[in-house]
């Protein structure tokens, strides 16, 4: 009579993982490794012979894949966002390469990337090769430095 249960676990642990596959990793391989506890929950129940030892099984390897594994795993597939390059140099400071004037472009350096900047408004100093500036605000692909 058991056989029927683990079975049962076995089916309805693939089945989980085909929908996790078919759904593209949406709930985070939750289902597809609470599936893989049901198929190895029942898989050892039909080794062993008895309905008991494969629920027992694959309770005992779903709670611990959600008290132990789940945290880290989710750490691991979670993307932090990064900011591009445009977000990430505002505020930064950067060395002149070509000369900045007044209503007139030049070019600095900011980190490793090369980028055409102008003067902040308000801001009339000439920053010649070598000075340090810092990146106020961005407009397309200018800088406006201070």
């Amino acid at each position: 009579m058991g056989n029927w249960v683990n079975w049962s676990l076995v089916i309805a642990g693939i089945v989980c993982v085909i929908i996790e596959l078919a759904m593209g990793a949406m709930t985070g391989f939750d289902l597809a490794l609470v599936g893989a506890a049901l198929a190895v929950g029942g898989g050892i129940g039909l080794l062993t012979g008895s309905a008991n030892v494969g629920m027992l099984a694959a309770a005992a390897a779903a709670l611990l894949y959600f008290a132990l594994f789940r945290s880290w795993l989710k750490s691991k597939l979670t993307v932090r966002d990064q900011a591009s390059n445009v977000d990430a140099v505002l505020g930064r400071t950067g060395v002149v390469t070509k000369r900045i004037a007044p209503r007139d472009t030049g070019l600095v350096k900011v980190g490793t990337e090369e980028w055409r900047a102008e003067l902040a408004q308000g801001d009339e100093t000439v920053r010649e090769v070598g000075a340090a500036i810092t990146v106020s605000s961005v407009e397309g692909v200018t800088l406006k430095v201070r």
